[in-house]
């Protein structure tokens, strides 16, 4: 990494101190505490942030702000938590809300604006959004026009994991096609191999990657107004359309032929969690398993994940090539519950390119901002995830379950999803969870 790569993406560990005395001890650190000249004189002063970002990943995203805390003096209280959804309105309600949350649902977002609780956007969040961000993306993170939440980070859900060396010595092809896709699970299963492998246990989560099938799905064969009425339930939840899609979902994921490769049948795919889901991929007893681009964390550092490795990722397959590209993502806002300046310097910052760069340097995470250097991404598959973020010619829809009132999107619909793998019929679990909406 050259000098002039150092200056634009971080702070050198050697410098860290003499930022944190004030950035003052000669040209070097002054020069490297340049970028965070806008968030100074809250020295002294402490932000809590909370989100469901934990363990190895809450790691590389602390590392990504240690910079502005060592150059503006403002200290990072982080908590990351696997009940966060569940959790947070607890904590607002009996007053122990924290500073800022890193909202993975911007459903969750909306009600709790809703409740007063989380506050309008700072001038300089709204500046850094407008400048950075696309207006759908603005759109995310806002309640009636106004901004509550800044982008931070982004992924990709339209993807299918698979082995480009296995795929290469069994002589298969990747499709282009949802029909050639199946055409080649057929084959699959025919010599012998359970062509997919799944897991949707995720804790009190459990039942969200189903949701993500059925998202990708009904972009595919509804397209994206249909799926926009859907999601601002401007038809019913278990709308004949929804109900063909999960049908469709169905024939993969409730095919006996199909699943369970390297847990079992299809009973299986409720008690694999989702970690674990497409890890038979690399024992060679499934081939495929659709997940995010954020699944490259799941796998093991021994993997080689690029186009001729062990694992990469192709684009899930449009059904209807009339319906163009269509690429379902979902992303992380932030929101604060305070509007005291210290949260709202740390608000702005993580509106910049230069934060979506350390979120690239130190965990190869992907960010919809207009500024990030793409070329900073560390995997293939990071890459391809940017390169369709930035793709005028791609349909992107934000997930649906994220956008849904958290009662819905965050609750009845991950669990009628998890019933509905169990075996409920795809009419009744539709049908429910349409009962749920908030009036």
């Amino acid at each position: 990494m050259g000098i002039l790569r150092v200056l634009r993406i971080g702070v050198p560990l050697l410098l860290l101190a003499a930022c944190a005395g004030g950035g003052s001890d000669g040209p070097a650190a002054s020069a490297s505490c340049a970028p965070y000249a806008g968030y100074e004189g809250h020295r002294g002063t402490t932000v809590t942030v909370y989100s469901s970002i934990r363990d190895v990943e809450a790691d590389k995203l602390t590392h990504a702000w240690e910079g502005f805390q060592a150059c503006t003096g403002i200290s990072i209280d982080y908590e990351g938590s696997a009940g966060f959804e569940a959790d947070l309105p607890g904590r607002v309600s009996s007053g122990q809300a924290p500073d800022l949350a890193l909202f993975p649902q911007p459903g969750l977002l909306t009600s709790m604006v809703t409740a007063g609780a989380v506050k309008p956007a700072g001038k300089a969040v709204v500046a850094n959004v407008d400048r950075w961000y696309s207006a759908d993306w603005k759109r995310y993170g806002s309640v009636d026009g106004v901004l509550y939440g800044a982008p931070v980070d982004a992924n990709v859900k339209s993807f299918v994991w698979y082995s480009p060396k296995y795929f290469a010595a069994k002589g298969y092809a990747v499709p282009t096609t949802w029909a050639q896709m199946l055409a080649l699970s057929d084959r699959i299963a025919a010599d012998g191999v359970k062509p997919w492998c799944a897991g949707i246990e995720s804790g009190g989560a459990t039942g969200w990657p189903v949701t993500d099938w059925l998202e990708d799905t009904l972009l595919r064969t509804a397209g994206p107004d249909v799926y926009d009425q859907w999601v601002e339930h401007r038809i019913p939840f278990d709308d004949p359309a929804v109900v063909a899609a999960l049908d469709r979902v169905g024939g993969i994921l409730r095919n006996p032929a199909y699943v369970n490769g390297g847990y079992g049948g299809v009973d299986s795919v409720a008690t694999t969690s989702f970690q674990e889901g497409g890890l038979p991929i690399l024992q060679h007893t499934c081939a495929m398993h659709r997940q995010a681009s954020f699944y490259s964390t799941w796998w093991p550092e021994t993997a080689q994940v690029n186009e001729d490795g062990d694992i990469y990722a192709f684009y899930l397959p449009p059904i209807d090539a009339a319906a163009g590209r269509p690429v379902l993502g979902a992303g992380v806002f932030a929101g604060a519950f305070t509007d005291r300046p210290e949260v709202q310097a740390l608000a702005a910052y993580l509106a910049t390119p230069e934060f979506a760069d350390h979120r690239a340097v130190t965990g190869n995470i992907v960010s919809a901002n207009k500024g990030l250097d793409r070329s900073l991404l560390a995997t293939p598959v990071a890459k391809l995830s940017a390169d369709l973020l930035a793709d005028p010619g791609v349909t992107f829809r934000f997930d649906g379950s994220d956008l849904m009132p958290a009662s819905v999107g965050a609750g009845t619909f991950w669990t009628g999803m998890t019933a509905w793998v169990r075996g409920t019929d795809t009419a009744t679990a539709l049908h429910r969870i349409q009962a749920s909406w908030p009036a």
